[in-house]
């Protein structure tokens, strides 16, 4: 037995115990209630890819693609859309100056979110880049770029069925949104604070259940040249440092702003030792797992969060350029044939969207609630101790505490060699329908009320003639060249 099989051993062990502890609370029948779960329904494909990158709209990315629902145009043939700053006067969607994005605007924080929604008028993403820094470029948020910026993108977009009605899960920033990524509910997160990691769903997540059932996982992420253990040490070392130095750093100066540390993705609920041995792997392993056709059943591939994530201020060239290599790896890898593949963004990152997100199924009973701005023990110490950071805290989540609705539309392509030609997604989707997509194949249970009601995007495939791009379609090259800078 080699070192990652006996890691998924003693966690399945783990898992039985913690089920003998806790009830789950499972909403949802299974696809198919005369048959256990587990079982493949969807024997074509064999290995489900997610590469979810950071913090842009549909609009800003895929506006003026040409395909599904993008900027509304003018008579001049240039989008039209426009939103007033605080003295009233129109900000009209641009082209952006640069692929380096400005630091600070536009903003994604739960509150300035729901102000650019202003319910359903979507008029509020000038006004809450003003509040967000008033020094800033207060028209970031009303840009976009095109194809000549984002070519990978844009062809990848032209040639692979695009979602056009792919919402993020609620309204609100990364941490919130990733978290519904793997378990369809938030568990009351409403910002992107470490102190609020420390709980977990009362059903778990979609790694668990694949755990249980024998499923192969795994979260590809950044990481440096040492063994998989040393690398969880340097894990836990950050995490925990991280939590203690930022609460610190807020006490002494009570104007500190937050600087997040997003590591990989399955860390947004808390991951032990055994989960983190059996699952979380380097991004070179990915590489390495697609060019030899061993990818595993379901994986996340994370970028680099500092650098290639296309979090501001980041340049989108170089997200893209990681992004290209990562889709490229699979198409041209010899588990192609039986991949499935969805590109998409955790949220949009305070840029424009014309399209008005609809109402969501609540995932569950669970409000919305932050240890440092609410009622709390150590709000009630921060009160004391750093009344200014509490403050701050509490600007970032003002605003409604449900998670009733979807957030902004954001950028989503489906890739696969089955895939439909010519097709254009129309269906609301949100990152639960990645839930319900995995559900569907294994016939697993719906974790909360919000993937019991997704939809998954097997409308984007046609199983059942011979595949439209068995053989891989030539794709533009990104600006930059991974590895080149």
């Amino acid at each position: 037995m080699d070192s990652a099989s006996a890691w998924e051993r003693i966690e399945r062990q783990k898992l039985r115990g913690r089920e003998r502890r806790t009830r789950h609370y499972r909403p949802g029948d299974r696809p198919d209630p005369s048959r256990p779960p587990g079982t493949d329904m969807l024997p074509q494909i064999k290995h489900i890819v997610v590469l979810m990158m950071e913090n842009h709209s549909f609009d800003n990315y895929l506006g003026t693609l040409g395909r599904g629902e993008g900027l509304p145009l003018g008579d001049d043939g240039t989008p039209d859309a426009e939103n007033p700053d605080s003295t009233g006067t129109m900000i009209r969607a641009h082209h952006a100056k640069s692929t380096v994005q400005q630091d600070g605007v536009p903003c994604q924080s739960w509150s300035a979110t729901h102000a650019q929604w202003a319910d359903g008028k979507l008029n509020g993403f000038v006004t809450s880049a003003e509040q967000a820094s008033p020094e800033g470029d207060k028209t970031a948020a009303m840009s976009y770029w095109t194809a000549e910026d984002l070519p990978f993108y844009h062809g990848l977009a032209q040639t692979f069925p695009v979602a056009d009605r792919w919402f993020s899960s609620c309204l609100g920033p990364t941490f919130p949104n990733r978290r519904f990524l793997l378990a369809g509910t938030a568990n009351g997160l409403m910002d992107d604070l470490p102190v609020n990691l420390l709980d977990r769903p009362k059903a778990g997540t979609i790694m668990d259940m694949l755990a249980r059932h024998k499923i192969s996982w795994v979260n590809y992420r950044p990481a440096s040249d040492q063994s998989e253990f040393r690398r969880f040490m340097e894990y836990r070392r950050r995490r925990t440092r991280h939590h203690l130095t930022s609460l610190g750093r807020s006490l002494r100066n009570p104007g500190y702003v937050f600087q997040r540390d997003l590591q990989f993705t399955a860390a947004l609920y808390p991951l032990g030792m055994t989960g983190y041995m059996a699952h979380v792997r380097s991004t070179e392993q990915f590489f390495a797992d697609a060019d030899s056709g061993n990818l595993p059943s379901f994986c996340i591939v994370d970028p680099n969060f500092r650098s290639f994530s296309e979090e501001s201020p980041q340049d989108i060239r170089k997200g893209e350029s990681f992004a290209a290599e990562v889709i490229s790896r699979v198409i041209h890898g010899p588990a192609w044939a039986d991949t499935l593949l969805i590109w998409t963004y955790d949220e949009h990152g305070g840029y424009y969207d014309h399209v008005v997100p609809p109402a969501a199924v609540p995932p569950d009973d669970v409000p919305g609630r932050s240890r440092v701005a609410h009622p709390s023990p150590l709000n009630s110490l921060l009160k004391v101790l750093s009344p200014s950071y509490v403050r701050h805290a509490k600007q970032l989540v003002e605003g409604p505490n449900a998670y009733d609705n979807y957030g902004f539309r954001v950028p989503a392509v489906i890739v696969s060699p089955y895939a439909r030609p010519d097709c254009v997604l129309s269906d609301v989707f949100d990152h639960t329908s990645i839930l319900k997509l995995v559900e569907e194949k294994w016939n697993l249970p719906a974790l909360t009320r919000r993937d019991a009601a997704a939809t998954a995007p097997l409308g984007a495939l046609d199983l059942t003639a011979p595949p439209s791009f068995l053989t891989p379609p030539a794709l533009p090259a990104p600006a930059l060249q991974w590895g080149t800078w």
